[in-house]
């Protein structure tokens, strides 16, 4: 039958798409039918000629009118023409108006079919007026005598059931009575012919019933057993037929049922879902072109105008209609290999008449098959949309717009109609927004990692991967082309149902990209230029991206709020920082450990290069330098931001080297001896011991008159004088480094440039004020040192102790020459001035100690005061060396405290005694009339100051003095 079939396919029949439906075969088999199974292995060929039964039933009974019956001789007569066949198959199919069908459902109207049918013109004419019935006929593939075979079977039931509407005859019971095997080309094909009717009853009457069967009932349970009894061997079909009148017995009282159990106006055996279904399905796509099968016939308007005519055999309606012609459009959209946009488009305007059909309605078995039939379309579009990047291109972007519009409205009619959920819950859901929103976010992060993986494959296979970019900075680049591309082409489409389709796309490869970038920043430690050209894509790409967020919410009621609140920042410029601070504390740490192991080492050593400083302090401004200039060749832009926790930590070690390279050497107050106690001196003796100690009085002394001497100093004079040159090194070196710093600064590509170079001044700022204190420092332990401690055995314990005149100070001016000759020679020029200054500062104060605290070994008279005078002045002479030495103004700055004082010992003992109740007078007020009160030492010598006084005259070798001291204080006298 088939071959006979395709035989009468015309001249210039195209079957390039019947290869493409069988090539796509497999694409076919994917969407399994909606309707369900029917379960009784009728093939698609036994549907169809029974649909073509119904048809052709259906339209001999046309407008509801009962069938007439033919003569055999009018039969005779008419056999030869189409007008044989009733009125509304012989509808004549010339006409070239536009199908209102194909208008209504948007499709174009133009027909290939009619251009070849133009271009066989000759063999048309021949040809007898096509009619509508012909049409279908070969639109079903029936052959010229099968429909005669039916059209006379229909004759016969016509003429025995006179009046009879077509709805109330169950054919294929009727037509089983009708014909013999004589009335077939061979006895298999009368079997074939016989079991397809018995299977046809047994699936509209028992397996897919119209109305639920009753269990008690036994009709079902017998027509099967008489169908399966004629599949082994064929029923005899007479009228007097016992067979035949037991299976019209069974076949009645199940067709003729009703909801009430009054005789139905029908019988019902090809009303039952889901095999009135299959049936409609085979006559709807009798509307495909054979010649032409992904296009409607031109003559579709009439056609589907008689297959609306078994409506009332197959109990469908025009919601059920709309759905199963959507099927039918879709499934031979997508079995055809989905080349024919415009059966999309239809389906598409189907799906808007079947959303009203869905509002409209609750009827629980056609929401059932809605369901099913719209999920299929919902999977096959969301399979699609789920990946669009893969799917659509701009080749056929346009059909994008189809496959969403078709997705979103299976999914409308899901949710809102025909969830109970949704019903129940009346949640305010945008169900088109929410699948649109689900679709871009699915398919970009497939599209996402087929750039990583892109960029992967493309990074191995090149043979110079270790000089090109790193990986996630080609995958920024790639995301970037990606987004864009997002943007103009896919975005403007997808807005039609989300208002912030592009914000979402870039929030969505935001994030991805996002997860790539956390990984990589977990695994690096340290600072390295693939970490911060990653970084800065990154950075970049963030710009790139929250730049189409914005533009693309720029009109949505929050401005982009929430989109923008979707992508938080990757902070590159945060984790930069993070790994140039933790590269600065690498840096730094090595710095420290460096400064503790080699002050270790250091000696001090004048001899270890000419500039006569420690060679610790050039690798430490080395290391320094290196450290800036490396920080500054970083490529990054926030040198100058993150400048200041560089230089804080450089600063800190240099204040460590500094503090290093002071500690230990002792100050002032370490070098100068514990003042002995107050006594009064005898006219016959200088020798003695002391008795009597100074009374306690608060603040009498402060712990640098009061301390000891540490022994052994463990450095030389030229190991301190090395130190000090240091110090001065360090110090003149931090001005360059700070001028060069300012250049670093300047030459940044940043917006700080000029905020910090404005603060240039506060470059190591705590070490220049280090180093000065520091020199000062060690100016003056070095002075003190030598005066009190290498020097201490020709001034402290020697001079004047016993006879003035016999331990005067030569012995010490000649030591003190060479010390200063050493001096001179180590020390820097810059700090040479400050050092021989504190020296002679140290030798000042020392004199007055002397003099004043001096201890039992020295006693003064009044003569003695011109030899003291004269040894001053010799000191002094030692320093200005000739005009070599210091400058006259400085000695005599300097000395005004010694002169002074020497005036005192010029004067005799009444005038001493008297200047000193004048001085308490004045210092302790009127309290001092009744009784002299002993003055504290306050270190600082004065010749108006109490305590000053009182020493020359505890000093003094003078009976008078004694006199006074012993009245007013009891002081001991030496022995």
């Amino acid at each position: 039958m088939a071959n006979d079939i395709f035989r009468e396919r015309g001249v210039g029949e195209s079957k390039k798409h019947t290869v493409m439906i069988m090539a796509d075969g497999g694409a076919a088999m994917e969407l399994p039918n909606p309707f369900g199974e029917i379960g009784n292995s009728l093939s698609d060929s036994d549907l169809r000629e029974t649909a073509y039964v119904v048809f052709v039933g259906a339209g001999r009974s046309s407008g509801g009118k009962p069938l007439t019956y033919i003569s055999q001789s009018e039969k005779a007569e008419r056999s030869s023409s189409f007008s044989a066949q009733p009125p509304s198959l012989q509808r004549s199919l010339t006409s070239t108006a536009a199908s209102k069908v194909k208008k209504a459902l948007g499709m174009n109207s133009s027909s290939k079919r009619g251009a070849a049918m133009e271009s066989s013109a000759a063999q048309a004419k021949s040809k007898k007026p096509v009619t509508a019935g012909e049409l279908m006929r070969v639109q079903m593939r029936v052959s010229e005598q099968t429909d005669s075979r039916i059209r006379r079977g229909l004759l016969r039931i016509a003429a025995g059931q006179l009046g009879r509407r077509i709805e109330s005859i169950v054919l294929p019971l009727e037509l089983l009575q009708q014909f013999k095997p004589s009335d077939f080309p061979n006895h298999p094909e009368y079997e074939a012919w016989q079991k397809r009717n018995l299977k046809v009853l047994e699936a509209g009457l028992v397996l897919h019933p119209y109305l639920p069967l009753n269990k008690t009932d036994t009709a079902p349970q017998r027509l099967r057993q008489m169908v399966r009894g004629a599949l082994e061997k064929p029923i005899e079909t007479g009228k007097n037929s016992e067979s035949m009148q037991a299976l019209r017995n069974a076949v009645m009282s199940l067709a003729c049922r009703s909801f009430d159990g009054h005789p139905p106006e029908a019988c019902h055996w090809a009303d039952g879902p889901p095999l009135n279904l299959h049936l409609y399905q085979m006559l709807l796509e009798a509307c495909f072109d054979l010649n032409d099968e992904i296009s409607l016939i031109e003559e579709i308007d009439d056609v589907l105008e008689l297959i609306k005519k078994t409506w009332v055999i197959l109990g469908m309606n025009q919601m059920l209609h709309n759905l199963c012609f959507a099927w039918v459009l879709f499934h031979r959209y997508v079995a055809s290999g989905q080349v024919e946009n415009d059966l999309l488009f239809a389906v598409n305007s189907l799906l808007i008449e079947i959303e009203k059909d869905a509002k409209a309605t609750k009827d629980p078995a056609y929401v059932k098959v809605l369901s099913s039939t719209l999920s299929s379309m919902l999977g096959w579009a969301e399979k699609r949309l789920l990946a669009y990047h893969d799917t659509f291109c701009n080749g056929d972007i346009d059909l994008m717009q189809i496959v969403v519009s078709l997705g979103v409205t299976a999914a409308k009619i899901l949710v809102e109609d025909i969830s109970h959920e949704y019903r129940r819950k009346r949640r305010e859901v945008d169900v088109p927004c929410d699948r649109v929103d689900t679709y871009i976010r699915s398919s970009l992060r497939a599209a996402f990692a087929q750039r990583m993986e892109k960029v992967n494959t493309i990074r191995q296979s090149s043979k110079n991967w270790k000089n090109s970019l790193p990986l996630l900075s080609m995958l920024a680049q790639e995301i970037t082309e990606l987004a864009f591309s997002e943007k103009g082409m896919y975005s403007p489409i997808l807005k039609k149902w989300h208002p912030l389709a592009a914000g979402v796309a870039v929030a969505t490869l935001h994030a991805c990209f996002g997860n790539e970038l956390k990984q990589f920043v977990s695994s690096i430690s340290e600072l390295t230029p693939d970490a911060l050209q990653v970084l800065k894509s990154a950075d970049k790409l963030e710009k790139d991206l929250v730049l189409i967020a914005v533009a693309d919410s720029a009109e949505s009621e929050d401005g982009g709020k929430s989109i923008i609140q979707a992508m938080p920042p990757y902070e590159a410029e945060a984790v930069v920082a993070k790994l140039v601070k933790s590269w600065i504390r690498s840096r730094l740490d090595i710095l420290k450990e460096w400064v503790d192991r080699n002050l270790q080492q250091e000696v001090w050593n004048p001899q270890a290069n000419k500039e006569r400083f420690a060679p610790s302090a050039v690798e430490v401004l080395r290391i320094i330098d290196e450290t800036l200039e490396a920080f500054f060749l970083l490529p990054i832009q926030s040198h100058p931001i993150l400048f200041p926790d560089l230089l804080t930590g450089l600063d800190r070690c240099l204040q460590q080297y500094i503090s290093k390279a002071k500690s230990g050497c002792g100050t002032r107050s370490t070098f100068i001896p514990t003042l002995p106690a107050l006594t009064r001196c005898s006219a016959g003796s200088k020798f003695g011991t002391f008795k009597k100690k100074e009374k306690p009085h608060m603040g009498q002394r402060r712990k640098a008159q009061v301390g000891t001497m540490n022994g052994d100093c463990a450095f030389s004079i030229p190991q301190l004088c090395v130190r000090i040159n240091t110090l001065q090194h360090i110090r003149k070196e931090l001005q360059v480094l700070g001028n060069r710093i300012v250049t670093y600064l300047r030459n940044c590509e940043s917006n700080h440039v000029e905020d910090n170079a404005d603060g240039s001044g506060k470059i190591f700022e705590l070490s220049a004020a280090a180093c000065l204190e520091g020199i000062l420092q060690l100016c003056e332990a070095t002075a003190y040192k030598i005066i009190f401690h290498d020097l201490s055995h020709v001034f402290w314990d020697g001079l004047y102790a016993g006879e003035v005149s016999s331990s005067r100070i030569e012995s010490f001016l000649q030591e003190l020459e060479q010390i200063l000759e050493i001096v001179s020679t180590t020390v820097h020029d810059r700090v040479r001035t400050r050092v021989i200054t504190d020296i002679m500062r140290a030798s000042f104060d020392g004199l007055l100690l002397v003099l004043l605290a001096g201890g039992p070994s020295r006693a003064f008279t009044l003569q003695d005061s011109e030899i003291i005078e004269e040894d001053f002045k010799f000191l002094m002479e030692l320093f200005w060396a000739n005009g070599d030495g210091l400058p006259t103004e400085l000695i005599d700055k300097h000395s005004i405290a010694v002169k002074s004082i020497l005036l005192l010992f010029r004067s005799d003992t009444e005038t001493l005694i008297e200047r000193f109740k004048s001085v308490s007078l004045e210092t302790y007020g009127s309290s001092a009339k009744s009784r002299l009160p002993l003055p504290p030492t306050s270190g600082q010598w004065s010749p108006t100051e109490p305590n000053t006084v009182l020493r020359v005259l505890c000093y003094r070798q003078d009976d008078m003095a004694a006199k006074f001291l012993k009245k007013n204080y009891n002081l001991p006298k030496k022995l």
